[in-house]
């Protein structure tokens, strides 16, 4: 059920509502995960919680609160700096490494004009 994202610091809260009224309905969402009839995967830049109640128990960065109702969330590209490590589950694999002597040589030379032409020609008769 859970998404990954390449970034995040775009600006993008992912929203996951679950409404289940029975315990087939549970099973459902536990087996079928994003596929089950009782899940909605959303994204949004402020979500806005209502209650019939005058509070409703929530969690913010794993600690358990009881917040006024309307809970509202709301994101701002580029707020969060999150750090992880190079080397971790999930991550690309890194390209090779940058040369890059080569890279300003490339960008230094000089190339005549017409060159291109004698190069080819100079390529076909080396064995």
């Amino acid at each position: 059920m859970g998404g990954r994202r390449t970034r995040l610091d775009l600006g993008v809260l992912g929203v996951v509502g679950i409404r289940v009224n029975n315990a087939a309905q549970a099973a459902d969402v536990a087996l079928r995960g994003a596929r089950a009839a009782g899940l909605q995967v959303l994204t949004s830049q402020q979500v806005v919680i209502g209650s019939d109640t005058d509070s409703i128990p929530v969690a913010v960065d794993g600690e358990a609160l009881t917040m006024p109702t309307p809970v509202t969330c709301s994101i701002r590209p580029g707020a969060l700096r999150v750090l992880v490590p190079r080397i971790r589950p999930g991550a690309p694999a890194a390209g090779p490494p940058m040369h890059w002597r080569e890279v300003v040589s490339l960008a230094f030379s000089r190339r005549r004009p017409g060159r291109a032409a004698e190069d080819r020609a100079d390529a076909e008769r080396a064995p």
